[in-house]
């Protein structure tokens, strides 16, 4: 919290025009994390006489950055510098097979998560028919410092399940950026037609990660391991995960 004097209400009135205008409009109750500078700012006495020296009183939250909070070890280790809370949803499945008449359907895939060394356990299945972003598949209070995240995929298909890619597969098959990093060059980009629809909120124009300050996304590829292949594109399976400080 910041005060200071200044000596005359136009002076006041000028700054609290300024400053309100560097931390937001809007002075309502916000988030732990916002996404811009907010805050609030009061002068006491609201009204002076010329050669009088107001208070001003204010407050700025400023955004948080999610590498402040955790280390990302590529290709896709996630591990909180501090305790936080965590939420993760799935953004779309993007695993489908051909059919006879030049269209497509989508294949059942499952993602599973890791917990500080543990197994892989199931957090969610099905098609991308089935995926609802706006769902947390699983959330966790207070990780602590130290206690990493790792997630993993693969596909079901004609009563057979593919390959297993996790965060440590040699094959680099899961990915973890966070907003403004650059994805893989084998991500198609912005306004290629081989971007999944599901994707396209989450990349800007200029081809970056486009996501909270509090976010990381996966990418995952479960059908390809050669990078060199024209089907290995990273979107596959697309989870977004976002963590929240504690107070």
């Amino acid at each position: 919290m910041k005060t200071s004097y200044i000596p005359t209400a136009a002076k006041a009135a000028a700054l609290i025009t300024c400053v309100l205008a560097a931390v937001s409009t809007t002075l309502s109750a916000q988030s732990s994390s916002p996404s811009i500078p907010v805050g609030w700012l009061s002068a006491y006495p609201t009204v002076v006489k010329t050669g009088t020296k107001p208070t001003l009183t204010w407050d700025i939250s400023y955004p948080s950055i999610v590498k402040d909070f955790v280390d990302v070890t590529p290709p896709a280790t996630v591990i909180p510098k501090v305790d936080l809370d965590v939420d993760v949803r799935v953004l779309g499945n993007g695993v489908t097979v051909s059919t006879s008449n030049g269209g497509f359907n989508f294949v059942n895939a499952e993602a599973s998560l890791s917990f500080n060394g543990g197994s892989y356990s199931r957090i969610f299945y099905g098609t991308n028919n089935s995926v609802n972003p706006s769902n947390v598949v699983w959330s966790k209070t207070k990780i602590r410092k130290g206690e990493s995240l790792r997630f993993g995929g693969r596909y079901y298909y004609n009563n057979s399940w593919g390959t297993q890619f996790t965060s440590t597969s040699s094959t680099k098959n899961v990915r973890v950026l966070v907003a403004g990093d650059t994805p893989p060059n084998k991500v198609p980009d912005y306004g290629a037609p081989t971007l999944e629809s599901f994707i396209r909120p989450y990349l800007g124009p200029d081809g970056k990660v486009k996501i909270g300050p509090m976010d990381v996304i996966v990418f995952m590829e479960l059908t390809h391991t050669n990078e060199a292949d024209t089907g290995y594109d990273l979107q596959d399976m697309v989870l977004l995960v976002t963590f929240k400080e504690r107070k």
